[in-house]
């Protein structure tokens, strides 16, 4: 592809963007939200048709009319929202449309014979194409996808964001999967926003911005800062800088902990678990969904009310058992669900921006309009939210000034303790930056903050003390320092035991 323009009634999505593929490569293709990535293998695909441009295979110029074109010259694709068939099996979701014939109509067996073939292929021999797909995870569905694509043999497989809903044993099993596609000599493109599996698994990468293609890069020559400088056009020393510091002098706790967790615990979330927070510290929770990260963090808040234990602050004993006395203690939380848990999408950008303040005062007491849009001014400006209107519904902000406006409800209650829970899952690169530049500012403030991220990269690289859980319990508690990697976090989750001695002295 090269030279590819796109125009829509609101204006030009790609302008001038380009994409070389090879057999027997997996190529990343990234960019922030709105750089154009969909569109491109939207028009890849036949979804949409370029303005100008060309798409070349095996040197000759093709122009598709839709999908069906495009799958006719070898290239399909995996959509995010992929729709599956529930009360179907696994063999007839990977054969719908390709099921085989009997004398008397579709033979079932024979439907099914195939269906376990091509699963094989892709190392999947171990999964029952006769079971339901309702019974099975995320992780398995998005394999069984990838099934269906492979069945009218494509050279060309398409992936967008193919493990936003998985854990880490499901991407390495997804990954195990594609590299043997790879080695097959099919060209895969990996569209994802998390960075370090886009580095990990890819060849080369092609970065869009503004609707046209800023490079394509060898994967192996380039780290986390330079992509992401060339994916939102910042200074890569000053993008080097945010919670470097924290890898190479980690901060040392000074004080007494302002927060202490004495054997708090709820029955059927997370076993009894001592935690002790200090001023100005950041601790970064690390394990997989369920491991009990998200169950002791909604204790610690009162998002949930523990059934043991107690909760010290400052060296007294504190009584925790909802979000609002939680916030009478100034600890704030921000939910990983925040179209849930978070945002009210009718609501204008100033009443979700004060939620969490007119919480605590009560509604007996509500704010003022001066202090109201003060609050809404100074947080706006500091978190580089936009558009800068007040009165726009938050639910036309994107993901990721959605998730500032949630961050700043509960900056704007001033907390000492604040535990932010996925605060940058789903958000584009730029928006990642600034949220997490100002986390580490709030620390260097004296903010105490717990950090809980899917993305163990940015929990390795942010946190000053890392607390690692499995199978909701806390497993060990490690120091950040040149010396720990994301892997040494893995084999942590990954260990059969809990290991006793997987504390800070081991270390």
């Amino acid at each position: 592809m090269s030279g590819i323009h796109v125009s829509f009634s609101s204006g030009p999505a790609l302008a001038g963007a380009g994409l070389r593929l090879v057999p027997g490569e997996i190529h990343g293709l990234m960019g922030e939200n709105g750089a154009g990535k969909s569109t491109l293998i939207k028009t890849l695909t036949g979804i949409h048709q370029p303005d100008a441009g060309e798409i070349v295979v095996d040197g000759v110029a093709r122009r598709f009319s839709g999908p069906a074109d495009a799958k006719a010259a070898g290239i399909t694709a995996v959509f995010q929202d992929e729709r599956l068939t529930d009360n179907l099996s696994i063999g007839e979701n990977v054969m719908i449309g390709h099921e085989l014939r009997g004398r008397f109509g579709i033979s079932w067996p024979r439907t099914h014979a195939r269906a376990a073939e091509m699963l094989a292929e892709l190392g999947l021999e171990d999964l029952d194409p006769r079971l339901p797909l309702r019974s099975l995870s995320p992780a398995i569905r998005q394999l069984v996808a990838i099934g269906r694509a492979m069945v009218d043999r494509p050279r060309v497989l398409i992936l967008d964001e193919p493990t936003s809903s998985l854990d880490l044993g499901d991407v390495a099993r997804l990954f195990t999967v594609l590299r043997r596609l790879r080695s097959q000599g099919v060209a895969i493109v990996f569209v994802s926003h998390f960075l370090e599996q886009v580095l990990t698994l890819s060849d080369r990468i092609t970065v869009l911005r503004d609707g046209r293609t800023e490079g394509e890069y060898p994967a192996g020559r380039m780290d986390r800062a330079e992509l992401i400088a060339k994916m939102i056009g910042k200074d890569i020393d000053a993008l080097r800088q945010i919670g470097s510091d924290r890898r190479e002098h980690r901060k040392q706790p000074t004080g007494p902990a302002i927060y202490r967790a004495v054997g708090i615990g709820r029955k059927g979330a997370v076993s009894p678990t001592d935690l002790e927070l200090h001023r100005g510290e950041i601790v970064g929770f690390a394990g997989l969904r369920g491991s009990g990260r998200t169950e002791l963090a909604s204790l610690l808040s009162g998002v949930e009310r523990p059934d043991s234990g107690e909760v010290l602050i400052d060296g007294e004993h504190a009584e925790i058992v909802d979000p609002v006395s939680g916030l009478r203690h100034r600890i704030a939380h921000s939910s990983e669900n925040r179209r849930e848990d978070g945002i009210i999408g009718d609501l204008s950008l100033r009443d979700n921006l004060v939620l969490g303040l007119q919480a605590l005062r009560g509604w007996a007491h509500p704010l003022s309009a001066a202090e109201t849009d003060a609050l809404v001014a100074t947080y706006v400006e500091a978190l580089n939210i936009t558009p800068a209107d007040p009165d726009i519904p938050v639910k036309y902000l994107s993901g990721g000034n959605q998730q500032k406006v949630v961050l700043a409800r509960w900056l704007a209650t001033r907390p000492r303790l604040l535990v932010l829970d996925e605060p940058a899952r789903g958000v584009d690169v730029a928006s990642k930056v600034e949220i997490q530049a100002h986390i580490a500012q709030l620390a260097k403030e004296g903010v105490s903050i717990v950090y809980i991220s899917s993305e163990l990269e940015e929990v390795v690289r942010l946190s000053d003390r890392i607390v690692v859980f499995k199978d909701r319990e806390k497993i060990g508690e490690v120091s950040n320092g040149p010396w720990l990697t994301v892997d040494t976090i893995v084999e942590m989750i990954a260990a059969d035991t809990t290991d006793d001695d997987a504390t800070d002295d081991a270390w």
